[in-house]
């Protein structure tokens, strides 16, 4: 190896000799891994037990009384239709003939999840005739997804922050938050649609970390050939190595493109997250000790970015839509005839209309709210709403009872997450910690496209997939409060007790709210008590 290259090379672990590239424990080699990708906690079985005990918490809350209430509600009025149309036709059936073609606008992935619970535990059929326990079979298939949105939260924030501590933190707040756990309950898309990225997002932490750890053993590795100078070693020295197959990259494509299949609005995200992976491969190549880290990553990284997170999730999503290609009677099928490029003509027509019902979607809904208004839970939604009288559904107030199924926001989790965002922008401005990117682009990019649309019709669910974001922010702001393992024991002491009380505090509060999120009945008056606000309420 040339004098250039090792003097380029040597504070990253490159071989001065160019041929014994084997390294002694403590050599620069091993700083490179420990700069590119630190190591895990230690505690490999606690750090699963942990996490699967957290997500029993989250799996037994959910499917509670799960068929309670019964019947459908809200839109579930629509997509269990279209979920009994998937499963018994291929194609979504038009729900007031129960024959033909159903105009429905969004991709289809989600339903057939719902499909698929519905064949197993019971569904009620177009002509509104029940077949098994129809209301599981409806529900099953969130509970599931919104159970194992909170295990693959735990394990990626315990990857993040290396700690499994601060990752069944995160995983609690997510099993606590009353959103996350009333859209797990109810048949509608937007669980499948906040669990796929949660998906995407655990692929993208784990493609982070193998492709450094790759990158740091390249570079230990050296150029591909010793002694003289050769083009090879110059772009080695220039660029740094080839970054090699990332089989979690392709991974985070497929979860991306699954998303896009289940609401298009998962686009925002992947545009956000894709560029976030592209800018960590610079910041990569420029620790690893590259002359020219951005040329590095366009050269050496972007062919397979593009192929992971342009080309994989078109093809992912176009695959959900297979039941509309391989069935004949599917809305716009044989709008231009047979054959192949008919069917395509028609399809890319109903993906217009589609996006013409997006765009013009401003009917009034008493249940609507505007983006801005979400981060501070001013307009919850109402799923389900019953009055009973003394003596009906259990209750026993004279004046009368209340049960409400209301999708509202855990107020310790979306008030302090927004708080969050605050410390997130500071501590990238000032440390450019990879974390906190990953919090402000993960949650811009599932919120503020929402702001480009003040006229449309939207509601609080619509901010689900931002959620996630938001308990990342909580989490890295909790592992600051704690502080390091060797800051003084009174300022551990205090991290640890504003940890613990704010953790407490999460908790009495989904307690607190947990009637209203159930449809428990409860006294009218202890009903009132919980409207904190007036847009909260919607029912006398």
């Amino acid at each position: 190896m040339t004098a250039a290259t090792t003097a380029d090379f040597s504070r990253s672990g490159t071989d001065q000799a160019g041929s014994d590239r084997r390294r002694p424990p403590g050599s620069a080699a091993d700083a490179l891994r420990m700069r590119l990708c630190p190591p895990m906690p230690g505690d490999r079985v606690i750090g699963w037990v942990a996490a699967l005990a957290v997500t029993a918490v989250a799996g037994i809350l959910r499917f509670w009384q799960l068929t309670e209430p019964r019947g459908m509600k809200f839109d579930e009025v629509y997509y269990t239709k279209d979920a009994w149309g998937l499963m018994t036709s291929g194609y979504e059936v038009n729900s007031e003939t129960c024959t033909g073609p159903a105009f429905v606008v969004h991709p289809p992935l989600g339903k057939w999840f719902m499909a698929a619970s519905e064949k197993i535990f019971g569904y009620t059929d177009c002509a509104g005739v029940a077949h098994g326990s129809p209301e599981l079979g409806w529900r099953f298939a969130s509970a599931l997804f919104g159970t194992l949105a909170v295990l693959v939260l735990t394990r990626t924030a315990r990857r993040m922050f290396r700690s499994t501590v601060l990752g069944c933190f995160a995983g609690l707040l997510l099993t606590l938050d009353g959103l996350e756990f009333v859209q797990s309950r109810i048949g509608i898309l937007d669980i499948f649609l906040m669990t796929g990225l949660v998906l995407a997002l655990a692929c993208l932490v784990l493609d982070r970390d193998h492709g450094r750890a790759a990158l740091a053993a390249r570079v230990a590795a050296g150029p591909p050939s010793g002694g003289a100078p050769s083009r090879a070693t110059e772009r080695f020295v220039r660029y740094g190595p080839r970054a090699g197959l990332r089989p979690w990259r392709i991974a985070a494509g497929l979860c991306l493109g699954a998303s896009m299949g289940v609401k298009w609005s998962a686009l925002y995200t992947l545009v956000g997250l894709a560029a976030l992976a592209l800018a960590w491969d610079v910041g990569a190549r420029r620790t690893a000790g590259a002359r020219r880290p951005v040329r590095g990553a366009l050269r050496r990284d972007l062919p397979a970015w593009s192929g992971c997170y342009i080309l994989l999730p078109i093809v992912t999503f176009l695959a959900t839509w297979t039941g509309w290609f391989v069935t004949d009677g599917g809305y716009n099928r044989h709008r231009y005839g047979d054959g192949f490029f008919a069917a395509w003509h028609g399809w890319w027509d109903y993906q217009q209309d589609i996006l013409d019902f997006h765009e013009h979607l401003s009917a009034p809904h008493v249940a609507q709210s505007t983006p801005l208004s979400w981060l501070v839970l001013a307009r919850p939604v109402v799923y389900a709403y019953d009055s009973p009288k003394l003596g009906e559904r259990g209750c026993q107030a004279a004046a009368g009872c209340s049960r409400e199924v209301l999708a509202l926001g855990n107020p310790t989790v979306w008030w302090v997450g927004t708080a969050a965002l605050v410390a997130m922008l500071a501590l990238w401005v000032s440390r450019r910690d990879w974390r906190a990117a990953l919090v402000l682009v993960g949650f811009g990019s599932s919120f503020l496209p929402w702001l480009a649309f003040p006229n449309r019709t939207m509601f609080f669910f619509y901010a689900l997939p931002s959620l996630p974001f938001l308990i990342l922010g909580i989490t890295a702001s909790a592992g600051l409060a704690l502080g390091p393992r060797d800051a003084s024991d009174t300022r551990r002491m205090i991290g640890a007790l504003s940890f613990g009380l704010y953790l407490a505090a999460v908790v009495l509060m989904f307690a607190y709210f947990y009637p209203i999120l159930a449809a428990q009945t409860i006294p009218l008056s202890s009903w009132r008590d919980r409207m904190w606000f007036p847009g909260w309420i919607v029912a006398p």
